[in-house]
């Protein structure tokens, strides 16, 4: 029980009075084949933490089914505390830059503005940034789709903030929509509490974390050129207010994926013969040849089936299909 804050003396004793229920705890110090006082320590803070019930003549062990859990979700909840205690390191950051003597000739013009050219770089800043966040992480990406390598490696990080209740808002250009498994991960990021909303066409691309450090192309024509970190108050503040000019102009991500006309569009005839091709038949000839088309255009329309049920394979098509009622 050591992973629920019990010393190994403290869980050999709650497990004693589980056994000896209604016992004295006067002689637990020989049990324990401990000094008198350290046992009795141990008896002390079981009480405290509602393990042991009773008075020194009867005591008896709290029930396992409520006293686990209770110690579980206290540990979290410490747990969480360190956490978050643990990332709000600006101020350590900042009152150690202060122990810096200050520049012979400052440089005013670039003051709270660091240039990133080097893509490793910006990329492991976005890492750093995205672990050590605690309140809210802004983005707005004008990607058409996400590769699956970029999703690898987002997950961990955005899971990671949403459990420990940071605020992730993403604004994504429709037409990332059109993209099987950049919707599937969209849809898991707001299973998960992400706040997602579309645009039709935008060229901005935003990251701020906390609305203290922002980070924008160099050129946003060019994004392999790097990236701006600004930690500049008034120049964040300008990056956030563009942000929330393209979120208010933004659809919302779930009224717009789980509409009724998009959740039940109308299929064409040559649609559905396809679709009801491609669940029973093993090969994409003897398909084509039974709807009657080529087999280039008989596949164009798996795949335009495939984008419109958000699938990630023909497997998973048709249990969505049948899920809607398709086939």
């Amino acid at each position: 029980m050591s992973v629920l804050g019990l010393s190994a003396a403290e869980e050999e004793i709650y497990r004693h009075f589980l056994r000896n229920p209604r016992t004295s705890p006067r002689e637990i110090h020989i049990v324990l084949r401990a000094g008198r006082s350290e046992a009795q320590e141990a008896v002390d803070r079981l009480r405290e933490l509602r393990l042991l019930l009773g008075d020194d003549e009867h005591t008896w062990a709290a029930e396992p089914d409520s006293a686990v859990p209770r110690l579980a979700e206290d540990r979290l909840e410490r747990l969480h505390q360190e956490m978050r205690h643990l990332t709000q390191t600006r101020t350590i950051v900042d009152s150690l830059h202060r122990e810096r003597p200050a520049p012979a000739a400052p440089d005013t013009a670039a003051g709270g503005i660091e240039r990133l050219e080097d893509l490793r770089l910006v990329r492991s800043r976005i890492d750093d940034l995205s672990f050590f966040a605690h309140s809210e992480v802004l983005s707005a990406e004008p990607y058409t789709a996400l590769t699956k390598e970029n999703i690898e490696h987002a997950r961990p990080l955005d899971l990671r903030c949403l459990r420990r209740g940071v605020r992730i808002r993403n604004l994504v250009r429709a037409e990332a929509l059109r993209d099987a498994p950049t919707l599937s991960y969209l849809r898991e990021l707001t299973a998960h509490g992400a706040q997602i909303r579309i645009a039709e066409d935008f060229s901005e691309l935003i990251l701020v974390y906390d609305r203290h450090t922002a980070l924008v192309p160099i050129d946003p024509d060019n994004t392999s050129r790097g990236a701006l970190c600004a930690r500049e108050s008034a120049l964040v503040g300008n990056i956030i207010t563009l942000f929330e000019r393209l979120w208010d102009a933004a659809q919302d991500f779930g009224a717009l994926v789980d509409s009724p006309d998009r959740q039940n569009p109308e299929l064409s005839e040559a649609q559905r013969q396809v679709l009801q091709r491609m669940c029973t038949v093993s090969k994409d000839e003897t398909g084509a040849r039974e709807v009657g088309v080529s087999l280039r255009t008989y596949r164009r329309h798996i795949a335009d089936l495939m984008q419109l049920l958000a699938a990630e394979n023909r497997a998973h098509a048709a249990l969505l299909a049948r899920d809607r009622g398709w086939i």
